[in-house]
């Protein structure tokens, strides 16, 4: 399949699950997954900022180095954090350590492999609420048409966001943070065990979860805190990604 139809199907994907009562997490992963799979970068993340101060990352690729190392990378100052705050698109910017900007963020992504950041703003109709954040390992320049794309996928992440804030006021939605986080920490642990159990790659791992929420009709979220709490047997998935 080459990368127009991988993008329409891509599309449709996360467009279909932009239906009904939908867990915002399970899309925000998805468009993770799918940045890398589409955009060539090495590593994607989805942060949010429900208290309009800090950033919050709540959905990683499988291919980020862990998810612990972007928690790190992205806290305090940061291109993310700037894009956020102005509102703006940084593209193909190269990570240098003697960037005056962001010396400790650029140091240690430079450290952690990675040699160029694009961060893109969650933000439609003058409300701004994350940013999504693309890491590659080349300084070479992302072209107009993939920054297009890139900023397709950021505009059904915007989306889903604000559709989900839309059900919550305020205070409702700061409770649901720590759901939030805790939904990407299962996610994350339950991808490692399946990629364990069947012997593949992580994101190899994430699409057999994926495919065994969809095909049962059943949130990604649920399906993976049932693997972590062993309240879905691993052999189920196995069993249906064998099938």
């Amino acid at each position: 399949m080459n990368r127009d139809a991988r993008v329409v199907s891509t599309l449709l994907e996360l467009t279909d699950n932009l239906v009904d009562d939908y867990d915002v997490i399970d899309v925000l992963t998805v468009v993770s997954e799918r940045c890398v799979e589409l955009l060539d970068v090495a590593a994607a993340c989805v942060t949010i900022a429900p208290d309009h101060d800090a950033l919050h990352t709540v959905a990683v690729s499988s291919s980020a180095p862990t998810s612990d190392d972007i928690l790190r990378l992205l806290a305090g100052e940061g291109p993310s954090l700037e894009c956020y705050r102005s509102g703006r698109a940084l593209t193909n910017v190269v990570l240098r350590r003697d960037d005056p900007r962001w010396p400790s963020f650029s140091s240690r992504a430079l450290d952690l492999g990675f040699a160029m950041i694009h961060c893109l703003p969650l933000r439609l109709r003058g409300s701004n609420v994350g940013t999504l954040n693309l890491f590659a390992t080349s300084d070479v320049a992302m072209d107009v048409t993939t920054l297009n794309v890139a900023r397709g996928l950021a505009d059904i992440a915007t989306i889903a966001i604000l559709q989900h804030r839309a059900t919550l006021d305020a205070s409702v939605l700061a409770d649901r943070l720590s759901y939030v986080l805790n939904s990407r920490i299962a996610i994350e642990q339950a991808k490692g065990m399946v990629s364990q159990f069947v012997d593949c790659a992580l994101d190899e791992a994430f699409d057999i979860v994926h495919e065994f929420a969809k095909r049962n009709s059943l949130r990604l979220t649920n399906v993976a805190t049932s693997l972590v709490s062993r309240t879905l047997p691993l052999s189920a998935l196995d069993a249906s990604a064998r099938s």
